[in-house]
């Protein structure tokens, strides 16, 4: 079943959304914890208790809808809105269920309130999505439903076509048992034959072998080793009755075909990464490039500036000196010497500023730079480290299987 929530107010609209006779058949199923006994009632309940709090968002809605072909009982609805509110956080709280027919399907609608009667505080809802679509891929493969595609986990899917970032995510997540289980379930369930299994199989990063003892296997990118009928949940001769006959490799020939296949996937990523990091490389040196250009600019324009400020100071310094008689009087009175020793003292001191400004100039430009340099280190480590690890994952697969 998908689920898919969000937090809301409005409660009057979305009562009158959720009982539009648009529906073929509406059916108001429970309502828990309120006094009212209507959905329009119940939701207004909500939102009076909402009042007493600063909580704008009092309501969660959660749409419950089976596959298009699904006929689901309504004791499974419940159990997978039970386990959907448990998840949330939300078990306990006042809660309306109505389910909807349209269009020769059945879905179901949950509203609860999130205002926690005791505390007068707002339930709170962190990762629903997250928690969503896992109970969501655990509810299609417990009903042996086929997986959408939006659902099947990035980690499940073929790894000899993984990207840098999906091989790496895989790498984080390790063995998970729930996401092995539902790649195999999955592909059980969309197959009909021997040759759609393997298929099925092969898109998601396994090889179907024959064991031991006449038993079917799979083989994962980790040259793993998984009984098929134990993660499948079946019998042996239940799996043997969909097979058959059907010609497969040994064991020790899958997992050697996988260990070529993936070495190939790594060789290429690890080709990617090499053009990555030429790319990379290339704009670093425009950024480099631009920058010293932008810092040449600066420098010049500061120059300017002062070359443009020294020669008016310049002119002010001289035009203290008087000419003429008076000048001469200034001198026989030595207030010219007076004048002349300011001015001297007055330029040096304008000199130390206008060295001091470049200096802090030249001080910001090489900090800009020696960041850059930095981002170059960081970024060449980041992708050296990263070459080392696909080198490391490709030596084990040329390594082949462990006998």
């Amino acid at each position: 079943m998908m689920l898919v929530g969000n937090q809301r107010g409005g409660a009057r609209d979305l009562a009158v959304h959720l009982m539009k006779p648009e529906n073929e058949h509406i059916e108001l199923y429970e309502l828990r914890g309120f006094a009212a006994q209507s959905l329009a009632g119940a939701l207004n309940e909500a939102y009076a208790l909402s009042r007493g709090t600063k909580c704008r968002q009092f309501l969660y809605s959660l749409s419950v809808n089976p596959p298009e072909k699904a006929r689901v009982a309504t004791t499974d609805f419940i159990k997978a809105i039970d386990r959907a509110e448990m998840a949330l956080g939300l078990d306990g709280q006042s809660r309306a269920i109505v389910f909807h027919e349209k269009k020769g399907r059945r879905h179901a609608h949950v509203v609860w309130s999130r205002i926690d009667v005791e505390t007068m505080k707002a339930v709170p809802l962190p990762f629903t999505k997250r928690k969503l679509v896992e109970l969501t891929r655990d509810l299609f493969v417990e009903h042996g439903w086929k997986m959408p595609d939006g659902l099947i986990d990035p980690a499940r899917r073929n790894p000899r076509n993984f990207t840098l970032a999906e091989w790496q995510h895989a790498k984080r997540q390790g063995k998970d048992p729930r996401a092995i289980k539902a790649a195999l379930q999955d592909a059980w369930t969309l197959s009909d034959s021997p040759a759609a299994l393997k298929a099925a199989l092969d898109e998601r990063g396994f090889k179907l072998a024959r064991g031991h003892r006449r038993a079917f296997v799979v083989i994962d990118h980790n040259l793993e080793v998984y009984a098929l009928h134990k993660w499948l949940g079946l019998k042996v001769r239940d799996v043997r009755e969909r097979l058959g006959k059907v010609e497969l490799p040994s064991v020790d020939n899958a997992k050697a075909q996988m260990a070529r296949d993936m070495k190939n996937a790594l060789d290429r990523i690890a080709d990617d990464v090499t053009q990555r990091h030429t790319k990379a490389a290339e704009r670093f040196e425009a950024r480099r490039t631009a920058l010293v250009a932008r810092q040449r600019k600066q420098r010049a324009a500061l120059r300017k500036r002062h070359a443009e400020r020294e020669a008016l100071e310049n002119k002010l310094r001289q035009s203290r000196f008087r000419k003429g008689l008076s000048g001469l009087w200034d001198r026989l009175r030595g207030e010219h010497r007076k004048t002349a020793n300011f001015n001297a003292r007055e330029a040096e001191r304008a000199l130390k500023r206008d060295r001091d400004e470049l200096d802090r100039l030249i001080s910001h430009q090489l900090a800009e730079r020696q960041r850059l340099r930095l981002y170059k280190y960081r970024l060449s480590e980041g992708f050296e480290r990263t070459r080392a690890v696909l080198a490391q994952d490709r030596q084990r697969y040329e390594r082949g299987p462990e006998p």
